[in-house]
């Protein structure tokens, strides 16, 4: 431990200040869902999207032992019919099944269709899974920003995989990459045009591709042209990036994909890939985690609404300049921390 260092001074107060202890209430919530309760996971998941983290304090060592699969891609690709199809194959094989469904958000309302849960709703009389949707409430990135508090509490409370279905995403919503084992990326045979403009961002963090509505013309056509643009990959990396064709609305070739699947869970483990994005992905959500309560406790103590009207209205005259006004603002939490020292 480094006595005085700006982050060890930074954790401390953060953590004074904002990490309550579980309420009597949220301890009863956690045990119930840890022996399976799924009255209980529902209401640990509302309250976690409300921001009441120490229930993932509780939950977080039981954690760890479920499988992350993520489906991406552009929207119409049949993401959410794909999921259907996996969580039944993985249901079939007695396996207990999360899904996470993000759905976009109104942009006038705030409010999401949450049409993800209606395609896949033959799937709620089953055993063994769980099923919930959630607007995007204007994430950027693909994903909601709850998601992957929710996802830790499927693994806690015991499922064996997780599926998480973004929403239908481009070239730079690619969070499902830091979230997720195994991407795969759905295209359609109508995404031949994009596909060259897809190559920087969306393909490069897929896993396995899949072209699904193969029934359509020019299926071929664009898994030949995918397969071109993976040779490159393939030559610097270990795992071969395969394409596969599936109709997922009859079914077709999810055989296949799963198999896919399980075999690139297969190379992860034997390869130590596993282990290293599973701690990959820790580091980055401490820095995320960090981030979000800096800026909390900027906010909430520093930087108020009112203060930073001033603020605008100072810069906007030329009186102040943002990169100044920022280094003082840094300097008063600095000076704030260790008062509180």
């Amino acid at each position: 431990r480094y006595k005085n260092s700006f982050i060890d001074n930074l954790i401390d107060i953060v953590y004074c200040q904002y990490m309550d202890a579980v309420s009597p209430e949220a301890s009863g919530i956690v045990n119930q869902l840890l022996t399976g309760n799924k009255l209980a996971l529902a209401r640990a998941i509302s309250n976690v999207e409300n921001g009441n983290t120490p229930i993932l304090k509780s939950i977080f060592k039981h954690t760890g032992r479920a499988y992350y699969i993520g489906v991406t891609g552009p929207p119409g690709a049949g993401k959410s019919t794909l999921v259907n199809q996996i969580t039944c194959q993985l249901l079939d094989n007695h396996k207990k099944v999360g899904v996470i469904a993000v759905d976009p958000t109104s942009p006038f309302s705030g409010g999401a269709l949450l049409g993800d849960r209606i395609r896949m709703s033959d799937l709620t009389t089953r055993e063994g899974v769980f099923i919930r949707s959630m607007a995007s409430r204007g994430s950027l990135g693909g994903l909601a920003k709850a998601t992957k508090n929710v996802a830790l509490l499927f693994d806690a409370f015991g499922m064996d995989y997780i599926i998480i279905e973004t929403i239908g995403v481009g070239q730079v919503e690619l969070d499902i990459a830091s979230v997720c084992d195994t991407v795969v990326v759905a295209l359609v045979p109508e995404s031949g045009d994009a596909i060259q403009a897809m190559k920087a961002g969306l393909l490069e963090i897929a896993d396995i591709i899949t072209v699904n509505k193969a029934d359509r013309e020019g299926a071929d056509r664009v898994a030949i042209e995918l397969k071109f643009i993976t040779e490159l990959r393939n030559t610097k990396c270990e795992w071969e990036y395969p394409i596969t064709k599936t109709i997922a609305t009859e079914g077709k070739g999810i055989d296949e994909l799963m198999s896919l699947i399980e075999l690139h869970q297969q190379y992860l483990k034997i390869s130590g890939n596993f282990e290293y994005k599973r701690k990959q992905r820790i580091k980055e959500r401490i820095k995320e985690l960090i981030d979000d309560k800096i800026r909390n406790l900027i906010e909430k103590d520093i930087l108020t609404d009112e203060k930073l009207d001033t603020l605008v209205n100072k810069i906007y005259a030329r009186e102040l300049d943002p990169f100044q006004t920022t280094d003082e603002i840094t300097r008063t939490l600095f000076q704030a921390i260790q008062n509180e020292k």
